[in-house]
């Protein structure tokens, strides 16, 4: 579906009801396309356990090639 501008300020809330099938909204301005809409996935409800593997699990490979935790928030301050 593809919009305009003024009436996606004017018609907000129902063009929200009307993206429950999930096709994306493209709002756009004098003809040219300005963003688009889409549903977004309800965050992923995790355990404290379970986050704490999955940032192990993404830290796994990360390394500092040398650098120390100071040196990174010295470099970081300039």
């Amino acid at each position: 579906m593809t919009i305009t501008a003024e009436e996606a300020s004017t018609k907000f809330l129902p063009i929200l009801d009307q993206m429950t099938d999930g096709e994306p909204v493209m709002i756009t301005r004098q003809g040219v396309p300005v963003t688009i809409l889409t549903l977004t996935k309800e965050p992923e409800k995790l355990t404290p356990s379970e986050a704490i593997d999955r940032l192990k699990e993404l830290r796994k490979g990360v390394r500092l090639d040398g650098l120390s935790i100071r040196e990174m928030i010295d470099e970081g301050r300039k």
